[in-house]
């Protein structure tokens, strides 16, 4: 994920889609544990999703050389808030990793409009909060979940309660759902191209193999 500062932050955040479903011609560099939490209100509308991520080691020590600015192994707050403004410009274009859908159909977010970054037990750790662009009703099928198009990171929902809904409607049910990759590939055979196996940085397909919740209701969209 290139970030714009060229501070290795293609281990810029391009954390999180890892899930032990990467296909093995990928090859994420940076690592990140997970974590979602779905928020609706009393009339069954998503109202945000609350993101956490918290990177692996090494790419957290890689942080921290780069935006150490006074050299003190430390990061104070105002480069906090640099690694957040660096971090926040880069994964623009890439929806900030974030996959929502209904019906199958991919649900527009609105852009958070900052980010938070923590050091916490020597790890990075970013939470932000996100918006679906217009109302976004439980109805039907929609899920949620979170990955890095270019597979350059790989985020990880360690145990399926790290990915939650607060105030999930009576008559929605909830899942985790984590892909096989052999089994995803096989069934989205007829819209992956050569070019997807070529260069599967190339495109948004990655999603196929993201772990994410799925929530199923009785009313229809």
């Amino acid at each position: 994920m290139p970030i714009r500062n060229d501070f290795t932050l293609k281990a810029g955040i391009a954390f999180l889609s890892l899930t032990c479903t990467v296909p093995a011609f990928a090859h994420p560099h940076v690592f990140a544990e997970a974590r979602l939490d779905v928020n609706a209100d009393s009339d069954g509308t998503v109202s945000s999703l609350h993101h956490v991520w918290r990177f692996d080691d090494l790419f957290s020590s890689t942080v921290l050389v780069e935006f150490d600015k006074n050299q003190d192994l430390a990061l104070d707050q105002k480069e906090l808030e640099e690694v957040a403004s660096v971090v926040h410009g880069s994964l623009a274009d890439f929806n900030y990793f974030q996959l929502v859908t209904q019906g199958g159909k991919d649900v527009p977010m609105q852009a958070p409009e900052r980010l938070i970054a923590d050091f916490v037990d020597n790890q990075l750790i970013i939470l932000f909060e996100s918006k679906p662009e217009k109302p976004l009703p439980l109805t039907g099928k929609v899920a949620f979940g979170v990955y890095d198009p270019t597979f350059y990171t790989a985020i990880d929902f360690v145990e399926d309660s790290y990915m939650t809904v607060n105030n999930l409607p009576a008559d929605c049910t909830s899942s985790v759902v984590r892909p096989d990759p052999d089994e995803a590939i096989a069934q989205n055979q007829q819209t992956l191209t050569d070019a997807f196996f070529n260069d599967p940085t190339g495109n948004d397909m990655s999603k196929i193999f993201a772990t994410r919740l799925e929530l199923t209701c009785s009313k229809d969209s």
